[in-house]
């Protein structure tokens, strides 16, 4: 019985070669050519890789190839380089770019004072990179899922997420809609289609992916997901599953890359060989990809609009890389002046700040007023501050909270878990603060 089994699987195996033999033999009569010195042209039809026979070997070097140009529509002093270009945006939409990006950076610079008063445990600034938020942001609609990483509060803004929402998570307090159980600025709304932020770096890429295709999957979809994450980010293996998924997929997402020149105190050049981000689409992975001026809001807002418009006519990724300056530190854990000059910082900081930027274009419109400027950062300044007053003094989450809200019904380990804390607590209810807490 052993013999007549190993038979039928060499019978079965012969014939499966001869198949495949004159597979290749038939092939090799179609695409028969007389014989020539010169160079074939025809393309090879392996499964890998479809690219021409060539007779000459070469070593394809990385400076065999163009960089992909950085797409721009303001220049440094506030003018369109290119009419055509403009996206010719009422004041009205204008004006509220600039009120927005004011308001986080005016947010911004209380918060990180709040930390460094051991107000708050943590915080990340987003100096420098308003534009790549705002100009984003506005290109998109709100249906559109969004996934942060933790520099991306400018979205946020945008889409109507509050001072008072911004502090509360802050603060954790129990009015945070994350119930206390984040790191300050791990924003989330599921009203604002925002998808609540995590620590680890690159979590949330293929998770986007996933969600990109599973809308893909919806009938008459018209929605698309964006996943912001840095360019160190994309050293993280979760970033290669991202990008090949989305590619073999074909999700509609867009993975919004913010190369701010920094992954904490590790340079770019440090962190990658190559054309940066957008060099690892076209030719790594083999999906559309766009580069722009993160610290032009034109320009991001009109490359976001294009992006949006290709996944969802064409069911596909693209990688979007906006490149800009971290200019405040990585957050409060980093004094950036260990790796980096004053003076560098300052030219990022002035002459190419994406909010300058916008006010010398404003100002050519004649839409600028700096009297209202003035009145409207002190105006937000008053709100913020007496809002930090208000979140810091509101009680913490019930104790219980750290159980709850994964599992719709709490599976027995937890069970005695909490019963375990509850009893430890009343014994010990003189060590606690337990009157911070809500009961």
């Amino acid at each position: 019985m052993s013999f007549l089994r190993k038979s039928v699987r060499l019978l079965h195996a012969a014939g499966k070669r001869q198949q495949h033999l004159k597979a290749v033999v038939g092939s090799t009569l179609r695409q028969q050519r007389p014989y020539s010195s010169e160079p074939s042209n025809d393309y090879a039809n392996f499964p890998g890789a479809k690219a021409p026979f060539v007779s000459k070997l070469k070593l394809n070097m990385p400076e065999d190839y163009a960089p992909i140009p950085i797409y721009r529509v303001m220049d440094q002093d506030g003018f369109i380089a290119d009419d055509t270009q403009d996206p010719h945006l009422g004041r009205d939409v204008v004006e509220k770019m600039f009120r927005d990006m004011l308001l986080l950076n005016t947010m911004d610079k209380i918060l990180y004072e709040s930390q460094r008063q051991g107000r708050i445990s943590f915080y990340m600034t987003n100096f420098g990179e308003e534009a790549s938020h705002i100009g984003s942001a506005a290109a998109l609609e709100m249906r559109d899922l969004i996934y942060g990483q933790y520099r991306e509060a400018g979205v946020l803004v945008w889409r109507g997420f509050r001072i008072d929402q911004f502090i509360d998570q802050c603060y954790g307090n129990v009015d945070d809609l994350g119930r206390g159980k984040q790191m300050p600025v791990h924003y989330g709304s599921k009203e604002l289609n925002f998808v609540t932020i995590s620590s680890p770096l690159s979590t949330q890429m293929p998770q986007a992916v996933g969600a990109a295709y599973a809308m893909k999957m919806r009938p008459n979809n018209d929605a698309c997901v964006v996943c912001y994450f840095g360019e160190g980010a994309a050293s993280e293996g979760d970033a290669h599953a991202a990008f090949n998924f989305a590619a073999t997929l074909s999700c509609p997402v867009i993975l919004f890359c913010r190369n701010n020149g920094f992954a904490i105190s590790t340079p770019s050049y440090e962190q990658y060989r190559g054309d940066g981000i957008a060099g690892r689409g076209p030719m790594g992975y083999g999906i559309a990809t766009i580069r722009v001026d993160g610290t032009d809001v034109f320009a991001v807002y009109n490359a976001m609009k294009v992006a949006r418009e290709y996944v969802l006519r064409e069911n596909k990724p693209v990688v979007f890389e906006a490149l800009a300056y971290r200019v405040g530190h990585h957050s409060t854990s980093d004094d950036s002046t260990a790796y980096r000059s004053a003076d560098e910082i300052e030219v990022w900081n002035s002459v190419e700040h994406p909010i300058s930027k916008l006010k010398r274009y404003m100002v050519h419109k004649g839409w600028f007023d700096e009297a209202e400027e003035t009145a409207y950062i002190k105006e937000v300044r008053t709100k913020v501050l007496k809002q930090i007053a208000v979140s810091e003094k509101k009680l913490k989450p019930n104790w219980k909270e750290m159980f709850e809200g994964v599992y719709a019904e709490m599976p027995q380990h937890l069970v005695e878990q909490q019963r375990e804390l509850q009893q430890h607590i009343e014994a010990h209810k003189d060590s606690y603060p337990l009157k911070d807490f809500k009961q």
